[in-house]
């Protein structure tokens, strides 16, 4: 099992993106979301992080919606942290 810290690596790692839109979301939500990543919040966030940029693009700018509720509820997140 990773530590809090090996998870938010790991995830960080995986959040880096051939779009900068993308890019800079997830930063953000990194740095103020870092110690509830830690703690292991969003398990979610693994899957949302496996589609392909120009999904994740639709999904977070509302062009289309993911059809899993918790995927809707981080997107959410995402969004409202910037």
């Amino acid at each position: 099992m990773l530590s809090g810290e090996e998870r938010l690596k790991k995830l960080r790692w995986r959040a880096r993106r051939g779009m900068k839109e993308l890019d800079v979301l997830f930063e953000v939500f990194f740095n103020t979301r870092a110690e509830a990543l830690r703690a292991g919040s969003w398990p979610q966030l693994e899957a949302l992080l496996a589609q392909e940029d120009d999904v994740l693009f639709d999904w977070i700018s509302g062009r289309d919606l993911p059809s899993d509720p918790d995927v809707l509820k981080l997107i959410a997140t995402l969004t409202h942290v910037v």
